[in-house]
């Protein structure tokens, strides 16, 4: 999420706190004048892309004065892109020496936040408002086909050169979808994916587990409700099963479903807070549920043999095969002992799909003490993450 986690868990803990209180998600400043310009030295600009299938996205550009970068001519490019339930705000709560959006600034990189469709800088559409039902029909199917390739095409039109890509969670999963359909490779120079999320069957959150076997957002998209998290009652009625779980202890959501994080400040917590929950459609909830029952990676699952037929050509939802990604891609992952989402075993299966890489092309860096959150907002990820993701991003 946005990265405040990645996962129905994450949405669903949210909705425990702040599903009935109506929360408001974003500065109606915007994320530049809200949060980079407020940082002294850096200048952001904001630029709208349009994807293939009419939704239009915003996406943040910092520059720093700090690094005398007037020009970004000879910058190599980088996209962050966040988790479910978050926007770009993600990797700007901390103090500039400690979000890396404003590290890789420092070091003389040009930074490009992308926000997926849904989003509070995202919800346009060249022919559909959010009230429309139509616009929420997608999944995270649809961030890798058309989201991730409009970013890339745009960056690497505005800068002339590939790009390097960080993500979290389910930005993980959306640039590895893409990558194993050959997706992006005219245009990446090297991805970093922290708490990749590719497999969901192992996951260690209560909350998530419960959420994906009651078939919770399948029960809220045969409802009608398209946009999650759902307000109203229909929040309300979700907030008061999820939380009344055996086991379930709304109060300490964060442990709960990213997993205890061993070193966020107590400031980047609270200015998380004031950020999430971002939108994302109910399928998606449903196409991620899925993946927790099942433990597999395939588009989303119509369920009925003859719709997947009409979406598909075939009887079932076609698999992500991660080991048709391009064996020289530079990929960078960073994994965490204590991350009830991106589950060590759900991530060491992954790495087996790709034990054919090149291994001169493949870095793994796991923490022990880390959880999901502590990758994009722990106050020393500075020195155990960013640091040698940069030093990756040099070799690249």
């Amino acid at each position: 999420m946005a990265n405040y986690s990645t996962n129905p868990l994450v949405l669903v803990a949210l909705l425990c706190a702040f599903a009935a209180a109506g929360i408001n998600s974003l500065d109606e400043n915007g994320i530049c004048k809200s949060l980079v310009e407020t940082q002294q030295g850096y200048t952001c600009q904001d630029y709208q892309v349009t994807t293939e299938d009419g939704y239009i996205l915003g996406l943040q550009r910092i520059a720093t004065e700090k690094s005398n970068t007037s020009s970004t001519t000879h910058k190599l490019p980088v996209i962050l892109q966040h988790g479910l339930s978050g926007d770009a705000a993600s990797w700007l709560l901390n103090p500039p020496d400690q979000a890396l959006a404003f590290i890789l600034a420092d070091k003389g990189f040009d930074v490009w936040l992308a926000n997926a469709r849904g989003t509070q800088s995202s919800r346009g559409h060249n022919s559909l408002s959010t009230s429309d039902p139509t616009y929420w029909e997608w999944t995270w199917d649809q961030l890798a086909a058309y989201d991730l390739p409009a970013y890339f095409n745009y960056v690497n039109n505005q800068t002339g050169q590939k790009v390097h890509y960080v993500g979290h969670s389910l930005g993980t999963l959306s640039v590895l979808a893409a990558l194993s359909q050959q997706k992006l490779s005219n245009t990446l120079r090297s991805a970093a994916l922290l708490c990749p999320i590719v497999y969901l069957g192992q996951i260690t959150t209560l909350l998530g587990r419960i959420s994906a076997q009651s078939y919770t957002a399948e029960g809220l998209y045969a409802a009608g409700v398209r946009e999650y998290p759902p307000t109203g009652q229909a929040g309300q009625n979700l907030e008061t099963f999820l939380c009344s779980q055996p086991g379930v202890d709304c109060t300490n959501f964060m442990a709960a479903v990213t997993g205890p994080t061993c070193c966020q400040t107590p400031i980047s917590s609270n200015l998380l807070f004031q950020h999430i929950p971002q939108s994302t459609s109910t399928k998606n909830m449903v196409h991620l549920s899925q993946m927790i029952r099942r433990g597999t990676i395939t588009m989303f699952d119509y369920v009925f043999p003859a719709i997947n037929m009409q979406h598909y050509n075939q009887l079932t939802p076609p698999v992500y095969n991660m080991a048709s990604i391009p064996k020289d891609v530079p990929l960078f992952f960073g994994y965490g002992g204590r991350d009830a989402l991106s589950d060590v075993n759900d991530v060491k299966a992954l790495l087996n799909d790709l034990k054919d890489h090149d291994r001169a092309k493949l870095v793994e860096q796991y923490i022990e003490e880390y959880a999901h959150m502590d990758f994009i907002m722990a106050g020393n990820a500075n020195q155990k993450v960013y640091d040698p993701l940069i030093t990756f991003f040099g070799q690249n």
